[in-house]
């Protein structure tokens, strides 16, 4: 009798200690989403770049860098993501660090990474769209640039806003006594 009932005491710290497990799961999860969702998408926002910068340089190659700065602008959500990618990684202790994550900081690593991963995303795509009006506009009136290259930056800000709040709540969780 003592066995059986050491055996469903054990069971049930079992369960307990196999939720807690997931605590890491989920905060790799965070991490892994936050480079690959935000990365993904500014691969494709620096292409569609690429794409109408060439058509401006076969008629005008003087505009090269300016195009290619234009390209260039919706390519940092994927760097923010990686960032957050990594500080999430050192924080959980799979590049150093406590190692030791219960279910619920687990969800408060994966909640911290979520707007590096929406905003991320958004932005990436949105800006692509400013990146190529700007594009025309420089193909059209290269003197004008420096106005150009404001509209795909006010969307960056929001991306800018994104990873601070992620690296904030990150770093947060890493505080906690959870």
């Amino acid at each position: 009798m003592e066995l059986i009932q050491n055996i469903i005491k054990s069971r049930r710290v079992g369960k307990m200690e196999i939720l807690n497990d997931y605590g890491i799961v989920l905060a790799l999860a965070g991490a892994v989403l936050a480079a690959l969702i935000p990365g993904m998408a500014s691969a494709k926002a620096v292409s569609m770049g690429g794409i109408a910068g060439a058509g401006v340089i076969t008629e005008d190659p003087a505009q090269f860098g300016k195009v290619l700065i234009l390209q260039l602008l919706p390519g940092t959500q994927g760097i923010y993501g990686l960032l957050i990618a990594f500080i999430t990684l050192s924080q959980i202790g799979i590049l150093g660090g406590e190692g030791d994550i219960s279910f619920v900081k687990g969800a408060l690593y994966f909640a911290a990474c979520l707007p590096m991963i929406i905003v991320g995303y958004t932005s990436a795509v949105r800006q692509a769209n400013a990146s190529v009006a700007s594009i025309g506009v420089v193909a059209k009136r290269p003197d004008q640039f420096g106005k150009a290259m404001i509209f795909p930056a006010m969307v960056e800000t929001y991306a800018i806003l994104a990873l601070l709040i992620s690296m904030l709540a990150v770093n947060g969780v890493s505080g906690l006594s959870i």
